[in-house]
């Protein structure tokens, strides 16, 4: 023996002790009494040890229970469980349910301890006389100890142990029983059992079988109801109502001449419970699990990952997911049903699951990050036409099918960032129809540069050509907002995309910088676009998307879970400058005027990508903001002219006219009933930027001009054709930006030489003796001819 260790008994009385303890406590399997004959395979030391070695208490774990996804106003999203079940106190639970169960289970549950040695000797008899397992031979208290084992099983070897027919488990459920007995009164032990119990169909506890089968309470249980409910623990399966109720009534009747021979109910009472139908079909009820079978399934998967990624639930992800389906969470999210119908029915509106274009578009309220909803074409699930892909999110999340190239809604960053420069919006730039930008510098962050060896972008659209700013938004003007970000570089805007959430939702990365970024340089989603865009909105502060509001525990406890993060990513001022621009943009001539309704200020701007892969339209007003997008989602990747949308085939495809629509039947019945909003006005250093004042340059040698605008800090350069003015040939007409917007200091001033069109001819010298004019001049100045060469000073003067 080592040193330690408590004497052992001796052989005789280990033999008497298990014989004793293994034939009193149910050593029976499937209520049957094991053969003696068992018992030669089992060592004195064997049985010694189950019971000298075994803890004293049962460590129960945490009953498990539904959790429960809410929407903002309350409504159910999804139920998440593992087993369906409600907890509930014994008062909450029928007393005739209570009678039925001890009657069939244990009906002496009051009278003795963990042990009952005359209601084991009496269930043996009884059924060696009946042929079949009518009684069990275990206690509740054994019962509820094996069903708890069970419970905190997680590998299947642990499963095994706590459900194995053998001499060593009956003899621990026996010590943990007693061990139960002294820790908890006769009814809590009751109400426990009755909550940990299966009753078939995921139906754990009485409460959720009671309003599974019959759609009531476990406090409204009637006779019949309740010996159903009494007979299924020990055979859920068996003897399920829903797949055998022939086994299922004969399982019932069993249980309701028991509780007459208890004299729990007359003779009466149990004829007339045993004519009652066992169960109205129509009245069971089932409790879809998980986001498949939710309303919103999209919305909820989203939900799920989210959760998924708090660590406060656990350390690995299935720690969490464990979590998250046991632990009878109420999860609040941001879903508005309002908008999120708003959302859908545009979508349904203006697409149909069976096209071969995806349509989607999500909601975000600024100044929160609140994802308000979320909606897109295809329904969920596996079979033809059907996707598991939500393509309003990233791929980071399970399910994000990881967005599409967003065109020129980049431009709005490119907005920003030219605002935060000082440049004025009445800036102008030569914009031709196209441009030759092969192999020249944009710089980059880090105080490098890119280029395109042979990049010759054009226009969609036609503007005038040197549009200001705002001319350039209106039109979407490609080849204007080229060459801005070429003159502020591509640091300053993609810093402003990043600090407003945009980033490659296939990659995760920073979208790269590269000569056309202003034009859409990845692959963005809805999500990140309308929330980006709610940060003009709400004048500078950006959010990070939020969709979990709270979350609280089955005991009414707070769970920590990530609440709002907004902080400041642009000044006031700036995004009140694109709110200005943008604001054009729906204005009568712009990309967007035909998507303006209602009265409150509103804001966008189109996206259409090469190859018309997908077309985008962003907008918002103070309270919402909103990205929808159409789009091929099938590789191959191909152009949409030519894909059905809307059960129609596409012969044209923009982010106005296809992407548009859906933005505007959404917004319009989402703001719906909320008082007008309006954008603050930019002040005027906001509109006409940090500028210097060009020179008077018209009529000037080239040459001379571009060394006057060098002097005072700018680059120059002459545009490649001539224009039609009165200026001398060959000489300055205008300048782009005009001399009277002034330019950004080191802008890029384009010189326009004139080609004399409208050049007046020169005036025919008078004949003598005629007396020259003459003309009234500042002091210093001399009276003379303007006409005479001789006098190069009235020459300057005039």
């Amino acid at each position: 023996m080592h040193r330690g260790e408590p004497a052992r008994p001796n052989v005789a009385t280990s033999v008497i002790l298990f014989l004793l303890v293994s034939g009193l406590c149910g050593a029976l399997v499937a209520g049957l009494a094991l053969p003696f004959a068992g018992l030669a395979g089992v060592t004195t030391a064997k049985a010694h040890d189950t019971v000298q070695y075994l803890p004293q208490d049962l460590q129960t774990a945490p009953l498990a229970q539904k959790s429960q996804i809410l929407a903002a106003d309350g409504s159910l999203i999804a139920t998440l469980y593992q087993e369906n079940r409600t907890p509930v106190t014994l008062k909450a639970i029928s007393p005739v349910m209570q009678q039925a169960i001890i009657a069939i289970e244990d009906d002496r549950f009051y009278q003795h301890g963990a042990l009952d040695a005359k209601g084991t000797l009496r269930a043996l008899l009884r059924n060696q006389s009946k042929g079949s397992v009518q009684q069990g031979g275990s206690s509740i208290t054994q019962q509820y100890v094996k069903l708890s084992l069970v419970a905190k099983a997680r590998t299947t070897e642990e499963i095994q142990a706590a459900t194995a027919e053998t001499y060593e488990r009956k003899v621990a459920e026996l010590r943990y029983a007693i061990a139960i007995e002294k820790q908890y009164s006769k009814d809590e032990i009751l109400n426990r059992y009755l909550n940990l119990a299966f009753f078939g169909d995921r139906s754990y506890g009485v409460e959720a079988a009671a309003m599974h089968y019959f759609g009531v309470h476990a406090s409204k249980l009637n006779l019949p109801q309740a010996a159903l409910l009494a007979g299924l623990v020990k055979n859920p399966t068996g003897y399920n109502p829903t797949n055998n109720p022939k086994r299922a009534k004969e399982r019932r009747d069993v249980v309701l001449r028991r509780m007459q021979e208890l004299n729990l109910i007359s003779g009466k009472e149990a004829r007339d419970a045993i004519k009652t139908p066992v169960l109205d079909p129509a009245k069971v009820r089932n409790v879809p699990s998980g986001c498949a079978n939710s309303k919103y399934p999209f919305y909820c998967d989203y939900i799920v990952a989210a959760l998924k990624d708090n660590p406060a639930f656990g350390k690995t992800t299935e720690d969490r997911e464990n979590y998250i389906e046991t632990s009878g969470l109420i999860v609040r999210t941001s879903l508005d049903p309002k908008i999120q119908k708003a959302a859908q029915a545009s979508v349904d509106k203006h697409s149909k699951p069976t096209d071969t274009a995806v349509a989607a578009i999500t909601i975000v309220e600024p100044g929160t990050g609140l994802v308000k909803a979320m909606a897109q074409s295809r329904t969920y699930g596996s079979k033809k036409g059907q996707t598991s892909y939500n393509y309003n999110v990233e791929k980071s999340y399970p399910g994000g099918f990881g967005g599409f190239q967003n065109g020129s809604t980049m431009k709005a960053f490119t907005i920003a960032a030219a605002i935060g420069a000082g440049v004025p919006m009445t800036y102008r730039i030569a914009s031709p129809q196209t441009i030759d930008l092969s192999n020249k510098k944009f710089s980059t962050c880090g105080g490098g540069t890119t280029e395109d060896p042979d990049y010759k972008p054009k226009n969609s659209t036609k503007t005038v050509a040197d549009p200001s700013m705002i001319d350039a938004a209106r039109a979407s003007t490609n080849t204007y907002f080229l060459q801005l970000s070429q003159q502020i570089g591509l640091c300053p805007i993609a810093t402003v995309a990043g600090k407003l959430g945009m980033y490659d939702a296939q990659t995760m990365e920073p979208l790269k910088q590269v000569v056309s970024y202003t034009l859409g340089p990845g692959l963005v989603t809805p999500l990140m676009l309308s929330n980006a865009y709610a940060t003009f909105a709400a004048r500078g502060i950006y959010c990070t998307p939020q969709v979990v509001t709270a979350v609280t525990s089955s005991r009414g406890k707070g769970v920590p879970t990530p609440g709002p993060n907004c902080k400041r990513a642009l000044s006031p001022t700036v995004a009140d400058g694109v709110n200005y621009v943008l604001q054009k943009v729906m204005e009568p001539g712009g990309t967007g005027a035909k998507l303006k309704f209602g009265k409150s200020d509103l804001a966008g701007k189109t996206g259409t990508t090469d190859d018309n892969l997908a077309v985008w339209f962003a907008g918002y007003t103070n309270r919402l903001a909103a990205a929808s997008v159409v789009a091929d989602a099938d590789p191959k990747y191909t152009n949409l002219i030519g894909h059905t949308l809307n059960g129609k085939k596409m012969r044209d495809a923009s982010g106005s006219g296809t992407a548009g629509p859906i933005w505007e039947s959404a917004m319009q019945a989402a703001l719906q009933g909320l008082p007008s909003s309006k954008f603050v006005q930019p002040d005027d250093k906001t509109i006409r930027g940090n500028v210097k004042d060009l020179p008077y340059l018209k009529g000037m040698p080239p040459a001379e001009a571009i060394a006057r605008l060098m002097q005072l800090g700018f680059q120059a350069q002459v545009a490649p054709e001539p224009v039609d003015s009165d200026a001398q040939a060959g000489m300055v007409a205008y300048t782009t930006p005009r001399q009277e917007d002034g330019a950004p200091a080191g802008a890029m001033v384009t010189l326009h030489l004139s080609n004399g069109s409208k050049a007046q001819p020169p005036t025919p010298p008078p004949t003598p003796p005629m007396t020259p004019p003459t003309i009234n001049l500042p002091p210093g100045f001399p009276t003379c001819p303007p006409w005479d060469p001789k006098y190069p000073n009235c020459r300057r003067g005039r």
